[in-house]
């Protein structure tokens, strides 16, 4: 896993408790991992608990790896999209942890086809996961977040960009995507007075994870970057002061360059930094 710089670094997450949608595989997992290396509590909540025939990682064997890298975790199984999941999956946190630091809504559907084209069950798929899962399992950690000393929600959503392309190219999806974004927003201004930080992290290049490597197979994949500069940029937002850091549409490049790394080579598979695949809404 790449470095971030001494300063960053120095900042840690150890005995701090994450509670994270989704989880199992991709930016989340990395992101979890990144926290376990510093000593940190996770319970990650996941509908996986069997292995998927065309994906990796369960709740369990993401567990295990947290456990191997340093954390504490508490595999969930739930869907985000269910009330009384989410109200157990909150309540077995406090209950195994004594609290919660720090909510990530990572859990996220993505279906690219025009209107003519996206079903209304699809389109239903991404509201409930993207909106409401992020809504819900914000809404109902903000008792135990108030009792944290430094209290974050991290979101992984774009910045609201109105330019009329993006949702004129995927309609659907923009519009669960920036449901997400506009909790955040809404959010940070509720929550201001409380102190709890509320931003969205977004990558500027496609991240090498199952849904790019479905969309666009190993040629996408290889000029992509790793998981990795998702896991320090995330890291570098939830280890900063709550009070000093809300209300924010964050890049990963954007936060790396205000800890001072300039150069991100290090995270790309192999493709020139100029040959890189942009993500969507920048």
């Amino acid at each position: 896993m790449t470095s971030i710089t001494p300063d960053s670094a120095s900042r840690s997450l150890a005995g701090r408790t994450i509670l994270m949608s989704g989880g199992s595989r991709g930016i989340g997992l990395a992101i979890a991992l990144r926290a376990a290396a510093d000593g940190a509590n996770i319970a990650i909540m996941a509908k996986t608990a069997e292995p998927h025939p065309k994906l990796e990682g369960t709740v369990y064997t993401a567990a295990e790896q947290l456990e191997a890298a340093g954390g504490k975790a508490l595999p969930i199984i739930g869907d985000v999209r269910n009330d009384d999941d989410v109200a157990r999956a909150v309540a077995d946190t406090v209950e195994r942890f004594g609290g919660i630091d720090i909510v990530i809504n990572n859990a996220s559907a993505i279906d690219l086809r025009n209107t003519d084209q996206v079903t209304m069950k699809s389109y239903d798929l991404m509201a409930d996961i993207n909106v409401r899962g992020t809504f819900m399992l914000s809404k109902f950690s903000l008792d135990a977040l108030r009792r944290s000393e430094n209290p974050h929600i991290l979101t992984l959503s774009p910045p609201l960009n109105l330019d009329p392309k993006w949702a004129g190219s995927y309609l659907a999806y923009t519009m669960a995507k920036y449901g997400m974004s506009l909790t955040t927003l809404g959010l940070a201004e509720e929550l201001k007075a409380d102190g709890v930080a509320v931003n969205s992290l977004w990558p500027v290049t496609a991240i090498d994870t199952a849904a790019i490597r479905n969309l666009g197979g190993e040629k996408m994949a290889a000029a992509s970057r790793s998981t990795d500069i998702m896991a320090d940029a995330a890291h570098a937002i939830l280890t900063r002061p709550s009070r000093g850091t809300t209300g924010n549409f964050y890049t990963d490049e954007e936060v790396l360059r205000e800890e001072g790394i300039t150069d991100f080579r290090p995270y790309s598979l192999g493709a020139p930094e100029d040959q890189l695949v942009p993500d969507f809404f920048l």
